[in-house]
C-alpha cells in the first residue's frame, strides 16, 4: 500500500511538471509559504543556522531570508520533476549555462565540479547531463520508489557513461570516472560527521567539513571547477567558474577553508537559496554544546 501511494504521488508530480512554467513556479511559491507554517522543526533549524552565521542581522532579517528559502526550496522540489522527466529542449529552455568555457577548457581531463548545496543543484546537474556525461554521488532515500525515480531522473542522459555513486561506496568509487575524464559533480558541504572531516570556519562557526575535494584532486590530479546553480524568475542559471589555481596546495586545512570561503561568497550573493534546513553544525568539537537540542529527533 505504501509503495502504491508513493508511485501515485510521483505520477501526480510528473503530471504537474507539465504545467506552464509560471503556474508551476506559483505552485512552488504557494507550497513554500504553507511549508513555512507546517514544517516547524525545519523552520527552527533554518533560523538556528541563520542566527549562527549572521549574528549581526536582526531577527526580522533572518526570518525574511528563511521564509524566502522555503519558497525557493519548494519551487525547486516541484520543478525538479521537469528535469527528471522533461524533454532536453524544455530543460535547455528552462536552465541556461554561463561560463561554459571554464568547463570546456578541461573537458575530457580529470575534473571535479564543486557544486555546493544551493536549492537549484539538482537542476544544474541534470542540465549538464543533457550535454555531456557527468558522474555524481547521492544518498539513498528512505523510500525505495523515490530513490529509483531520483537515480533514473538524474542519469537518463548518456546512460552508457554517466555514473551515479552511492555515498556508502565512499570516495574510492569516485576516482574511476574522474580518471576516465567524466566530470564529477560533487556536493561536499554537508555535515557528514567527524570522519574524514576537519573543523573549519563557515561564517565564523567551526563546521565539520569533509576534506574530499582536496584529497580527490590530489589523487586524481583533477582540476576543481566550481559550479553553482541559481533560481531566477524565469528558470535557472548554471554558473561555471574558472578552475582553482594552486589547488590542492598540500595543506588540507587551507584547501578546506578555501572551499568554505568560496561558498560563503556565493551565499552572500543569494542567502535565501542556500540549504539552511540542513543541520550544518550538527557535529561539534569536543565540549561544545548541541545547537539543535530541541530537534534531536529530526534527521540532519
Amino acid at each position: 500500500m505504501g509503495e502504491r501511494l508513493e508511485k501515485f504521488g510521483l505520477t501526480a508530480l510528473r503530471t504537474l511538471s507539465r504545467m506552464p512554467y509560471p503556474l508551476l513556479r506559483g505552485l512552488g511559491n504557494f507550497a513554500g509559504s504553507i511549508a513555512w507554517h507546517l514544517a516547524r522543526p525545519r523552520r527552527r533549524i533554518a533560523l538556528t543556522n541563520l542566527r549562527l552565521c549572521f549574528p549581526d542581522w536582526t531577527e526580522a532579517q533572518r526570518e525574511a531570508v528563511a521564509r524566502d528559502h522555503f519558497r525557493y526550496f519548494m519551487r525547486s522540489f516541484f520543478e525538479r520533476f521537469v528535469f527528471w522527466y522533461g524533454s532536453p529542449e524544455r530543460i535547455r529552455a528552462l536552465c541556461r549555462i554561463e561560463g561554459l568555457e571554464h568547463f570546456e577548457a578541461h573537458h575530457g581531463k580529470p575534473m571535479i565540479l564543486l557544486a555546493p548545496h544551493f536549492v537549484g543543484l539538482d537542476a544544474g546537474g541534470t542540465r549538464l547531463q543533457v550535454e555531456t556525461p557527468v558522474a555524481s554521488m547521492y544518498a539513498a532515500q528512505k523510500s525505495r520508489v523515490l530513490t529509483e525515480a531520483m537515480t533514473q531522473g538524474r542519469s537518463r542522459f548518456h546512460t552508457e557513461t554517466s555514473t551515479m555513486i552511492l555515498r556508502t561506496e565512499g570516495m574510492r568509487a569516485a576516482l574511476r570516472p574522474i580518471r576516465d575524464g567524466v566530470p564529477f559533480y560533487f556536493l561536499p558541504d554537508m555535515d557528514l560527521g567527524p570522519r574524514d572531516a576537519l573543523f573549519v570556519p563557515f561564517f565564523g562557526v567551526p563546521a565539520a567539513t569533509v576534506t574530499s575535494v582536496s584529497r580527490l584532486a590530489r589523487i586524481a590530479r583533477a582540476r576543481v571547477v566550481p559550479c553553482v546553480t541559481t533560481l531566477a524568475r524565469d528558470g535557472y542559471v548554471v554558473r561555471l567558474y574558472p578552475a582553482w589555481e594552486d589547488f590542492p596546495s598540500g595543506d588540507l586545512e587551507a584547501d578546506t577553508r578555501r572551499m568554505n570561503a568560496f561558498i560563503e561568497e556565493r551565499v552572500l550573493e543569494m542567502p535565501a537559496q542556500y540549504l539552511w534546513t540542513h543541520k550544518r553544525f550538527k557535529t561539534r568539537p569536543p565540549g561544545e554544546p548541541d545547537f539543535y537540542g530541541r530537534d534531536r529527533a529530526v534527521a540532519g
